[in-house]
C-alpha cells in the first residue's frame, strides 16, 4: 500500500490529469443549423487515385487509426489538426515511420480544425478528440462538404446533439460512421453471425456495458490543477493521457456516459434501426464512493483533490425496452476496483451466448443443462472478415478489432457505400448517455427513446456483418 500511496502521490501531487488526443477545456455545443442546399461533394481520389483522410485529434487512439489507415493500400494522410504540439511531434513521427510524404499540419487556436476543413480537400475525415468536440467538428466536417466522417465514441453527449448529428448527415449527405471498435470484436461477429443464422432463435434479452477500472486513467500524470466547487477541475497541459477531459464528466455527470462499447454490438444483435428499434429507457446509479475513496487511500485525506466532489455515480444500470419486445440491461461501472467486462449476453428462445466464462449454449445441441465453450462454435461461425484478414489485423490495436473496423470502413469509402454504423447508429447508441442522466435525475423514470430515423427503420434492413 505504501508503494501504491507514494506512486499515487507523485502522479497526482499536482493534480494528475493529462491530455491523449485535443485536449480542450470547456464544453461545446454543436452548431445546428443547416445548410439551405448542400455543398457539393469532393471527388474520392485526387491525382494519385488514394483516397485522401484527414484527422483532428491526434492523441493515441489516432495513432492507432493511421497504422490502419496506412497499412490498408491505396490511402494518404492530407492533414492533422490539434492544440498541442507535443501530440503533433508524436504523430508526425508515426507517420514517418511509414516513409510516406508529412502531413500538412493545422495548429493553434480551437476552432483551427475549421480551417483544415476549408482549406484541403479530403474523401474521409477521422475525429478522435475529448468527447465534448465530438459533434462539433462532426457537424463541421459534413459542412465543409466531407464525403466521410468518422467519430470516436460515444459520438454525442446528449440527445440534443444526436439529433445534430442525424439533421446535418441528412442534410449535406455526408455519411457519419461512428468508429465503434467492439462490434469488430472477432467473439461478437462470430456471434453476430449465430444469431444471424438462427442459432439462438428468436431474441429475447441482451446485457452489455462498459466495465472497466479507469481510476487510474482518470487520475494520472500533470502538473497542475484548479478546482472551485462546482466548476470544472482544470489540469495541467502535460500529460498523455485522457485524464485532462474525461475526469470532468465524472464531476458534472451522472449517467452511462459511455455506452456504446456495449450497446453497438447488441443493437446488431437485435436489429436496432433496422426493422427494430429503442422505445423507451429507465436508469438508476448507485451513490458516488470510488474516486474519492481512491484519493483518500492512495493520497490521503488532505489531498487537494480529496476536495473534488463527483457526481457520476459508481455503478449505472440502464434498461431500455425495444419494439419487437426484447429487453436490454446497460451497465456502465469504471469508478470500482474489478477486471474488465463488458458484459455481453444475447440470449434467444433456442439459447444464448455470454462472454463473461466464454459461454455458449445451444438447444438440441449443447448437453443439457451444461455450457459449451464458446470458443469451438465461434471457430464455425467466424466472421468472414475476420477469416479473411486475420493474418492483417494480429498486428493491429486491441486484439486486431482496430484493423477489421478501418477496413471495413474503407471499403465503403472506396465504393462510395453507405456508412457500415451510420448517423442513425451513432445516434441511438450515443442517446443513452442523455437519457439515462434524465431518468437518473427523475428518480429512474422511464423516458421516451427518440426515434431518429423518423420511421425509416421499419423499412431499413440489416446491412452490418451479413
Amino acid at each position: 500500500m505504501e508503494n501504491t500511496r507514494r506512486s499515487f502521490l507523485k502522479k497526482v501531487s499536482a493534480a494528475g490529469l493529462g491530455a491523449a488526443g485535443l485536449a480542450m477545456a470547456g464544453n461545446a455545443g454543436a452548431e445546428t443549423s443547416i445548410p439551405s442546399e448542400p455543398q457539393k461533394k469532393k471527388t474520392a481520389g485526387k491525382d494519385d487515385g488514394k483516397l485522401r483522410f484527414g484527422f483532428i485529434g491526434t492523441g493515441s487512439r489516432c495513432q492507432e487509426h493511421i497504422n490502419n489507415v496506412l497499412a490498408i493500400p491505396g490511402n494518404k494522410i492530407v492533414a492533422i489538426c490539434d492544440i498541442q504540439q507535443a501530440s503533433i511531434d508524436r504523430a508526425l513521427k508515426h507517420i514517418s515511420q511509414f516513409n510516406v510524404p508529412a502531413p500538412k499540419v493545422y495548429k493553434g487556436g480551437e476552432r483551427e480544425f475549421e480551417n483544415m476543413l476549408n482549406n484541403e480537400e479530403f474523401d474521409c475525415v477521422i475525429i478522435a478528440s475529448p468527447w465534448e468536440w465530438h459533434v462539433p467538428m462532426s457537424v463541421a466536417a459534413m459542412k465543409a462538404g466531407v464525403p466521410y466522417v468518422g467519430v470516436e465514441v460515444s459520438a454525442a453527449n446528449t440527445v440534443e446533439e444526436c439529433w445534430d448529428l442525424v439533421n446535418v448527415s441528412e442534410a449535406t449527405g455526408s455519411q457519419l460512421n461512428i468508429l465503434e471498435n467492439v462490434c469488430y470484436r472477432r467473439d461478437c461477429m462470430a456471434a453476430l453471425n449465430m444469431v444471424r443464422q438462427g442459432l439462438f432463435g428468436e431474441m429475447l434479452h441482451a446485457t452489455c456495458g462498459y466495465e472497466h477500472d479507469l481510476r487510474d486513467v482518470k487520475f494520472n500524470d500533470g502538473e497542475h490543477y484548479n478546482y472551485q466547487p462546482g466548476g470544472d477541475l482544470r489540469m495541467g497541459p502535460t500529460a498523455y493521457s485522457e485524464a485532462q477531459w474525461r475526469t470532468n464528466h465524472s464531476v458534472h455527470r451522472n449517467g452511462d456516459v459511455y455506452p456504446t462499447h456495449g450497446i453497438g454490438p447488441v443493437a446488431h444483435c437485435l436489429d436496432i434501426n433496422r426493422g427494430n428499434r429503442f422505445v423507451s429507457l429507465s436508469a438508476m446509479a448507485t451513490q458516488s464512493r470510488g474516486l474519492h475513496k481512491f484519493i483518500v487511500d492512495n493520497g490521503g485525506e488532505n489531498h487537494p483533490l480529496a476536495k473534488v466532489r463527483f457526481n457520476l455515480g459508481d455503478i449505472v444500470t440502464s434498461m431500455i425496452k425495444c419494439a419487437n419486445g426484447q429487453t436490454v440491461i446497460v451497465t456502465h461501472d469504471t469508478n470500482s476496483p474489478r477486471p474488465y467486462s463488458l458484459g455481453f449476453r444475447i440470449q434467444g428462445t433456442e439459447g444464448l451466448w455470454m462472454n463473461d466464462g466464454d459461454h455458449v449454449y445451444v438447444q438440441g445441441k449443447s448437453k443439457p443443462h451444461r455450457w459449451d465453450d464458446s470458443e469451438e462454435w465461434f471457430k464455425q461461425y467466424d466472421h468472414q472478415l475476420w477469416a479473411r484478414h486475420a493474418a492483417e489485423a494480429s498486428e493491429a490495436g486491441h486484439g486486431g478489432m482496430d484493423y477489421v473496423m478501418m477496413y471495413d470502413f474503407i471499403q465503403a469509402i472506396r465504393n462510395k457505400q453507405p456508412a457500415p454504423m451510420d448517423c442513425y447508429d451513432a445516434a441511438a447508441w450515443s442517446a443513452i448517455s442523455g437519457l439515462s442522466e434524465m431518468s437518473i435525475a427523475r428518480g429512474g423514470a422511464l423516458v421516451d427513446f427518440p426515434d431518429f430515423t423518423r420511421g425509416k427503420w421499419i423499412n431499413f434492413q440489416p446491412k452490418f456483418a451479413l
